[in-house]
């Protein structure tokens, strides 16, 4: 598993036991908290979507420089035909 896969299983497990425990508290609570809470659902949001662009920017890294030792190998192969 990923840094990043890891980082966010651990804190979507978090919010969700954040979530049961608000849900059990009093109303009381529940309102005290709910604006923190909707800011931190927003910056969970943010968090989450970050760390797929991060995951998605290192699949392309991988392939781009799959991509170029490719296109290495292929002008090598022509540069060693033209000398033939």
């Amino acid at each position: 598993m990923r840094d990043f896969d890891k980082l966010i299983a651990d804190l979507k497990r978090e919010r969700d036991e954040l979530r049961v425990q608000l849900e059990l508290g009093s109303m009381e609570l529940r309102d005290e908290l709910k604006e923190e809470w909707d800011e931190f659902q927003e910056d969970f949001r943010k968090f989450s979507a970050k760390a797929e662009l991060e995951e998605l920017r290192e699949d392309v890294a991988e392939e781009l420089k799959e991509l170029a030792d490719d296109l290495k190998r292929g002008f090598a192969k022509i540069r060693d035909a033209l000398k033939d």
